[in-house]
């Protein structure tokens, strides 16, 4: 009932032109037009309105002849989620002998919150470990030579720049830092603003998401999942306050900025400084779901095989009114038309008369934008046998503005996933371009990645820069990425329909293969998550 109330006022709104489309423009359209309308309010994980989004993909899937893949029999798996935000500013003071140097919140550091510390009170010798990077394929150690047992470490919020960029945006990420860290026996990390940070994303911007929430999942006994809990990343600090860390040490802040701008081995040890740091962090318990459908394979010695199509179903709910005044962010772009198609590819498969081989699960993930919780919660705990999944197809905010001549398919390379989807855009017409801007770390900010994590090959496809697909990108991030005028009226939805035949291709291609999709011999990823055939 609550689902057909909010859909009276959406079909009564609809323009009498949206009838005139052809079938599979307007069933694209239709699911966009419901699921980015101003009813949704933004699908912001947790709401009401993204409640009902989740009801309206389970009964599409339904429609699409998917039978439920979530838990006990559901279309459901609810996600058990813990927001964390930081509930003070915190302190830092700086102590080297007698003297006490504190720090200014909001021009040298900011405290950041942790769902798995609620409240952190360190005091410690503060170690400088470069980039906190160990990764055994380069041989790149940054904790060599040092004894970090019992100690802050502070770190460059950035990777060495002779890795790869996907390599290098993992290795980058705070978590993966905080990891590194506990392992070495260390008690909290200090983050670093560098040079690449603070081109992209200078600290002054920083401050203004100081008390955004934070999101993770919580495990069976109620524990916040972290990757490093033993060693918090409490602070974050800016250039300012990070030439007041290494003022009076034997390493100089200038010699640091200038090896990371050279791409040279940062000079690494003790700042003879101990770092007094408190941090509190507010935290909260909520429930999203994602969304499970499944399509049976045929035959019976692959079906028990599963390929993954994901597509993030919230957004960011309602924030700050636009020059007209608009406060919904729709998401339209981002990602109701990924969801859309994800959608309009089950229907497209089961209407073809002929069932893949292994079985495909069309996933709907929640609080993509809260940090890939919802597909990170689902790799770790999938609704079918662990170890099933042989592939993931993520369809995360492709730009359909423009007519596309290739296309970006991140991840595609590391394994035998690249050869289908480079075959698949041939039979389109299209081709593969490599990643257009790859210090925007795209590979670890979309669903794909948490499936790679989990040892799956997968691949995360967006129309690419060819032609005017550069201008027409740069124009929607500009202008309406996480803004109120991501709208449908952005859509193009004949390029729409060709983003669906792509996606349904590949997935098709997967599914019926002999082989499962195996990762390249001694792929990074592979390797370190224990992908099939890495090693």
């Amino acid at each position: 009932m609550r689902c057909f109330l909010y859909a009276l006022p959406l079909l009564a709104a609809v323009p009498a032109a949206a009838q005139t489309l052809p079938p599979a423009e307007a069933a694209l359209k239709a699911h966009v037009q419901f699921l980015a309308s101003d009813a949704m309010r933004g699908r912001d994980t947790g709401s009401p309105e993204l409640a009902v989004a989740e009801q309206y993909v389970a009964a599409q899937m339904l429609a699409a002849g998917l039978k439920p893949g979530g838990v006990n029999g559901s279309w459901l798996q609810s996600v058990p989620l813990v927001s964390f935000k930081s509930a003070d500013k915190g302190s830092l003071v700086l102590k080297r002998g007698a003297a006490a140097t504190p720090l200014e919140w909001g021009k040298d550091y900011l405290a950041r919150a942790s769902a798995s510390a609620p409240s952190v009170s360190l005091a410690a010798p503060v170690v400088f470990a470069g980039y906190g990077v160990v990764d055994r394929t380069s041989g790149h150690d940054d904790y060599k030579g040092l004894d970090v047992r019992g100690k802050i470490v502070a770190v460059l919020r950035d990777a060495p720049h002779s890795l790869n960029s996907e390599v290098r945006a993992h290795l980058s990420q705070p978590d993966e830092q905080a990891r590194i860290a506990a392992e070495h026996g260390a008690v909290g990390v200090i983050l670093i603003e560098g040079n690449t940070r603070h081109a992209i994303f200078p600290f002054e911007a920083s401050i203004d998401y100081w008390n955004t929430p934070g999101m993770t999942w919580a495990g069976a006994d109620g524990k916040a999942h972290s990757e490093g809990p033993s060693a918090p990343a409490f602070a974050y600090l800016s250039m300012a306050g990070a030439a007041k860390l290494f003022a009076g040490s034997k390493i100089a802040w200038a010699d640091v900025l200038a090896a990371d701008k050279a791409g040279t081995k940062l000079p690494t040890g003790d700042l003879g400084v101990t770092a007094e740091g408190a941090a509190k962090t507010e935290i909260k318990t909520l429930t999203a779901s994602n969304v499970v459908g499944v399509l049976e394979g045929s035959d019976p010695a692959l079906k028990g095989q599963y390929v993954v199509l994901s597509a993030h179903l919230d957004h960011v709910g309602v924030g700050k009114p636009d020059a007209a005044g608009d406060t919904i962010f729709n998401g339209a772009m981002d990602n109701a038309v990924g969801t859309a198609a994800m959608l309009e590819v089950a229907r497209a498969l089961q209407e073809s008369g002929k069932r893949p081989r292994r079985s495909i699960l069309f996933v709907a993930v929640t609080a993509e934008e809260k940090g890939l919780v919802g597909s990170d919660y689902f790799a770790a705990n999938p609704t079918v046998p662990k170890g099933s999944i042989v592939a993931n197809v993520n369809l995360d905010m492709p730009i359909l503005t423009y007519q596309f001549e290739d296309l970006v398919a991140y991840g595609a390379d590391r394994s035998s996933i690249g050869k289908v989807v480079a075959d698949v855009a041939a039979a389109e017409g299209v081709k593969l371009s490599p990643d257009p801007a790859p210090e925007q770390a795209s590979f670890v900010r979309t669903d794909h990645y948490s499936f790679v994590r989990a040892g799956v090959p997968s691949v995360s496809l967006e129309p690419g820069p060819a032609g005017p697909g550069k201008a027409a990108a740069d124009l929607f991030i500009e202008k309406h990425y996480h803004q109120p005028s991501d709208e449908v009226g952005l859509i193009d939805f004949v390029q729409g329909v060709r983003f669906v035949r792509i996606n349904a291709a590949i997935a098709r291609a997967i599914a019926d293969a002999d082989a499962r999709p195996l990762w390249n011999k001694g792929d990074f990823f592979g390797t370190l998550y224990r992908g099939p055939m890495a090693k």
